[in-house]
C-alpha cells in the first residue's frame, strides 16, 4: 500500500512505531494532492512549505518522547474553518483576503494533538448550497466520476478524503453539509450532536443550527478525531458540559440487540429506488449480524425542509450583516455615500445563492412577516424534536438514506427549489440537534450511496457500532486509483 492510503489510525501506528516519519507521510500525500487535485479541485488553498515544517517539528517531538494522538498525521480544513496566518474565505470573495489572527478551537486541538494541517478545502460559499458549485474560486469534481458533484457545502473535504488525498478532513454541517457529501463520495461523515464540538472559530452561518465534524475513510479514525476536537469550550457558550473518550475498540463490538427504526417519511416520494434498495439491502444484513429492525414514523418530518430554510436563512441574515465593507470583507472602490457602499460592497462580496438567502431571511425577520414565518417555523422545530424523542424512546438508532439520490451531474440543479430538496433526508437532524453519521452501504450506477444513522443525543458511541458494522458488510468502496 502507497502511503497516501492509509487512515489516520494507521499512520498513528505506523508513527509510534517508527516505521514512517512524519515527513515521508506528509510528502506523499503532498505529492499526491499535487497530482490528483487537478482533476479533483477539493483545495483552496495547500500550504506545503507549513505542512512540511509541522512534520518535522512533529519528527522531532517524538524523538523528544511525545506521543499525542494525533502526533504527525496530515489533516485538511474546511476553508470556513480558521486557521492562524492561513487565508479563510469561505470560498468567498467577500473573505478573498481575509487571514484570522487565531485558530478555530477545533484546529487548535488538532495542533495540540500534534496533527499537520495541510491545506484549506473548497466549499459552497458561506457554506450555502448542496454541490460545492457556488464557490467563488473553483469547481470541485467528485473522485468516483468528475462529472458529477461532490456534493456540499463541505464537498472539497468530503472529496479530498475519498481521493486519499489526505486521510481525514473536517467540515461543517448546518443542513447535511457534511453527511450528503459523505454519501455522494464514498466516505464516513459525522455530524455529533450540536454543542459536542465547540465552534469558536467557525465562520458563522446559522449558529443554532451549525456544528463542526470530521470526515475519514473507516468509523475508528471518526472515533479518534472526536476525541481530540469533542469537549466544552469557555470561548463558546454553546459548548457542551463534559466529555466523552470514545474507545477505539468498542467501535467495532457489533450492533446485536441493537434496535433500529425506519422512519417510512425518509423512504418515501422523491427517494430514487437504487438509493432505497441498497440501504434496505445495507439494513437486511444489519438484521443477520442481530439487529432488530421495525418500520417507524416521523410525521412532521415534512415539515422539516421548509422550517429548515425559514430558520437558517433567518440566521444567515443575522449573522451576514457585519459584512459590510467598512469592519472588514471586501470594500467597493467606486461609491456615492454610506448606503451606496454598503450597497455595491455586499452586491459584489456575495454570490447569488448567499443574496438569496440573506432577502429571504431578512424577509422573515421583518416586521409584519415575523410571526407568520420565522415563529412558525420554531414552533415546528419543537414538533420536529418531539418527533424523534419519541422514537427514541424505543429505538437506539434511526435508519434512512443519506441523500435522495446518488452524486448529480454539474449544473443538472440549476432550479434553487430542486437543489435544496437534495438536503431533505439530512435537516430534521439539524434542527432536533442530534447526531448522525454518514457511511456507504453499496453503490448504485457505479455512484456510492450513503446510509444515515441517527442516535440520541451524546450518543455518538452507538451511531459508530452502527456505522462500523454497515462498512464491513459493505465491503471496501474506494474510487478508481488514478
Amino acid at each position: 500500500m502507497e502511503l497516501y492510503e492509509y487512515g489516520v489510525c494507521e499512520l498513528a501506528s505506523l508513527l509510534k512505531k517508527g516505521e514512517v516519519s512524519s515527513s515521508q507521510i506528509t510528502r506523499a500525500l503532498l505529492d499526491r494532492i499535487e497530482t490528483r487535485d487537478k482533476d479533483v479541485g477539493a483545495f483552496l488553498y495547500v500550504d506545503r512549505e507549513g505542512a512540511l515544517k509541522a512534520a518535522d517539528e512533529a519528527d522531532k517531538a517524538r524523538k523528544d518522547g511525545r506521543d499525542e494522538p494525533l502526533l504527525g498525521v496530515p489533516i485538511a480544513v474546511k476553508d470556513n474553518i480558521c486557521t492562524k496566518g492561513t487565508k479563510t474565505t469561505c470560498a468567498s470573495k467577500m473573505l478573498e483576503d481575509f487571514v484570522p489572527p487565531y485558530d478555530a478551537t477545533v484546529v487548535k486541538r488538532l495542533k495540540q494533538a500534534g496533527a499537520v494541517i495541510v491545506g484549506k478545502t473548497n466549499m459552497d460559499e458561506f457554506a450555502m448550497g448542496s454541490s460545492t458549485e457556488n464557490s467563488a474560486f473553483k469547481k470541485t469534481a467528485n473522485p468516483w466520476d468528475y462529472g458529477k458533484v461532490p456534493g456540499g457545502s463541505s464537498g472539497g473535504s468530503a472529496a479530498c478524503v475519498a481521493a486519499s488525498e489526505v486521510p481525514a478532513a473536517l467540515g461543517s454541517d448546518t443542513g447535511g453539509s457534511i453527511r450528503q457529501p459523505a454519501s455522494f463520495c464514498g466516505a464516513v461523515g459525522l455530524k455529533p450532536t450540536y454543542g459536542r464540538i465547540s465552534r469558536y472559530g467557525l465562520v458563522a452561518f446559522a449558529s443554532s443550527l451549525d456544528q463542526i465534524g470530521p470526515f475519514a475513510r473507516n468509523v475508528q479514525d471518526v472515533a479518534l478525531l472526536m476525541n481530540v476536537m469533542a469537549g466544552p469550550d469557555e470561548l463558546d457558550s454553546t459548548s457542551a458540559p463534559g466529555k466523552e473518550i470514545y474507545d477505539l475498540n468498542s467501535v467495532k463490538s457489533g450492533v446485536r440487540g441493537l434496535k433500529i427504526g425506519l422512519p417510512k417519511e425518509y423512504f418515501g416520494e422523491g427517494v430514487s429506488a437504487e438509493v432505497k434498495d441498497t440501504v434496505y439491502g445495507a439494513v437486511k444484513k444489519l438484521e443477520k449480524l442481530g439487529a432488530v429492525v421495525e418500520q417507524t414514523s416521523l410525521p412532521y418530518s415534512g415539515y422539516a425542509l421548509a422550517a429548515y430554510y425559514i430558520i437558517s436563512s433567518a440566521e444567515a441574515s443575522s449573522n451576514l450583516a457585519r459584512y459590510d465593507g467598512i469592519r472588514y470583507g471586501h470594500r467597493a472602490e467606486k461609491f456615492d455615500d454610506l448606503t451606496d457602499l454598503y450597497a455595491r460592497s455586499r452586491s459584489e462580496g456575495f454570490g447569488k445563492e448567499v443574496k438569496r438567502r440573506i432577502m429571504l431571511g431578512t424577509y422573515v425577520l421583518s416586521a409584519g412577516y415575523y410571526d407568520a414565518y420565522y415563529k412558525k417555523a420554531l414552533e415546528v422545530r419543537t414538533l420536529i424534536k418531539n418527533d424523534f424523542d419519541r422514537a427514541f424512546e424505543k429505538y437506539d438508532v434511526l435508519i434512512s438514506p443519506t441523500s435522495p439520490t446518488v452524486a448529480f451531474g454539474f449544473g443538472e440543479k440549476s432550479d434553487p427549489l430542486e437543489m435544496y430538496l437534495a438536503d431533505i433526508l439530512t435537516v430534521p437532524v439539524n434542527i432536533a440537534g442530534l447526531p448522525a453519521v454518514s457511511v456507504p452501504c453499496g453503490l448504485a450506477g457505479g455512484l456510492p450511496v450513503g446510509l444515515q444513522i441517527i442516535g440520541r443525543p451524546f450518543d455518538e458511541k452507538t451511531l459508530f457500532k452502527g456505522a462500523d458494522a454497515v462498512l464491513q458488510t459493505a465491503g471496501k468502496l474506494r474510487p478508481e486509483v488514478r
